[in-house]
């Protein structure tokens, strides 16, 4: 079974039948629009935003062809479908062997290639400063990371050897912290003093790993690596230097942003769908965003106090996100205000 393939099933389960599998392609893909995003936290699967752009719907309808062919999953109707009982027990047995521990595309996704640039970069040229060569080749060509490597080294106090001994300890440390992910995962890759990294093809060949899986194993590196400095700067104040100025991006899409300053301002819904020309849906997609990224967003204007803790009390109890499920036990709530408690009060506490 090849990694996407257990991916796809993985996404699948968690959809349960209630989203069509192209809500999987704008998944892995990072589509910035209200719905993946509402999607991705709703099936609680932020994890996988954005950690695989170059997918393709080719590949991916190419997964689902032999999903059906080998009866691992079953129509449901509109390009959705369930897992069957056989694509339940080989997903259960594969999730054995693979794990998306430390993985956070929603988090990371913006800021873990500059880290790896940084890093890779850093490293090429404190490796060379130590053996005092002037003579090479830049490993990466990104402009604002030579701008930002300029500056660290003209500020940094510790001298090249002290440099290089501290820059080397610290990834050490970081990267023998966990005990399931591979240092050589991300250690091939790097460029020192006569030594040329890897290509991203070359160490999947090395480790013997298809490339997708290989992919996905090496951002799960850069997510835990940024976590772990993040967490603990005082222990890694080189490695924290990477990240000093890399912040996340706004995790409001824009039009989501021009709906959010006229909530603030005391308008309606209904307001903001004149003001706006846009279908009330649309807005109310936004509200649910909001309510996704805002943590001070109160949703009580938008639904009763006493409909909140309906949802929430049958949502508890049952333990489900399935909206037609919670529908026909809540019938006073409409499926915005629905997905308007789960946006604002999370998945965590139900899953």
């Amino acid at each position: 079974m090849l990694y996407i393939e257990n991916i796809i099933l993985y996404c699948l389960k968690k959809l349960n039948g209630e989203r069509t599998i192209y809500s999987i392609y704008h998944l892995l893909k990072g589509k910035k629009s209200s719905q993946t995003i509402q999607d991705a936290h709703l099936f609680d699967l932020i994890k996988f935003f954005r950690i695989y752009e170059p997918l393709t719907r080719k590949i991916l309808e190419e997964v689902i062809t032999k999903a059906l062919e080998k009866n691992w999953i079953t129509f449901v109707a509109n390009q959705r479908y369930l897992l069957t009982e056989t694509g339940a027990e080989l997903l259960d047995r594969n999730q054995e062997k693979i794990t998306f521990h430390y993985l956070n595309g929603w988090k990371y996704h913006s800021i873990s290639q500059q880290f790896w640039e940084r890093l890779s970069l850093l490293i090429q040229v404190v490796s060379n400063l130590v053996f005092q060569e002037t003579h090479y080749i830049p490993i990466q060509k990104n402009k604002q990371v030579h701008i930002w490597l300029k500056s660290f080294i003209k500020n940094t106090p510790l001298d090249r050897n002290l440099l290089g001994k501290t820059l080397f300890f610290e990834l050490e440390d970081c990267l023998q912290s966990a005990d399931d992910i591979d240092p050589s995962v991300l250690i091939f890759r790097l460029t020192g003093y006569n030594c040329i990294g890897d290509t991203s093809l070359q160490v999947a060949e090395r480790l013997g790993m298809e490339n997708f899986q290989y992919h996905l194993e090496f951002q799960k590196v850069l997510h835990y690596c940024i976590k772990k400095v993040e967490t603990d700067k005082k222990r890694y104040p080189i490695l924290s230097n990477l990240l000093f100025d890399l912040k996340e991006k706004s995790t409001l899409t824009n039009s989501t942003k021009i709906t959010f300053e006229l909530v603030q301002r005391g308008y309606s819904i209904d307001e903001i769908v004149l003001k706006r020309s846009l279908k009330k849906s649309t807005i109310e997609d936004h509200i649910v965003e909001i309510a996704l990224n805002v943590e001070q967003f109160s949703i009580d204007p938008f639904i009763e106090k006493g409909i909140q803790d309906k949802i929430l009390s049958f949502v508890q109890t049952a333990a489900t996100r399935q909206l037609k499920l919670i529908k026909s036990k809540v019938v006073s709530a409409n499926y915005f205000e629905i997905r308007l408690v789960l946006a604002k009060y999370g998945v965590d506490q139900w899953n």
